[in-house]
């Protein structure tokens, strides 16, 4: 009779089956990394996206633009500095507003003069 030492055979129930092989797909680190690539498409690509094209925007306001800012105001721009631009929002009123808070550019076919309604 062919003794087995308990140690050996503790080592032989724990070896993983030879027809079990975790491959690529099988791998532990696979989850995060494709978490990781969903992440750059879904979130950080779109963003990156936004950002260049509103940094395009900021850099082609000229004067007599019309502008909406960020907290909602509507002018007409009546000055361009480097950091900033000054926005009239009324007759006689001037308010000078950072380029970066610059939300949207109008066409002035979709801006309605007072005098004419």
């Amino acid at each position: 009779m062919i003794s087995i030492p308990l140690e050996n055979t503790l080592l032989l129930a724990q070896a993983a089956p030879a027809g079990a092989q975790g491959g690529l797909l099988g791998s532990p680190m696979m989850l995060p990394i494709l978490m990781i690539v969903v992440m750059y498409f879904v979130i950080f690509r779109p963003q990156q996206k936004r950002m260049k094209e509103h940094q395009k925007l900021i850099a082609s306001v000229g004067v007599s633009d019309h502008v909406i800012m960020e907290s909602g105001v509507h002018g007409i721009i009546t000055s361009v500095k480097d950091r900033t631009v000054m926005v009239k929002i009324a007759d006689n009123v001037k308010v000078e507003f950072e380029r970066v808070k610059i939300a949207a550019v109008t066409k002035k076919s979709d801006v309605v003069e007072a005098t004419e309604a």
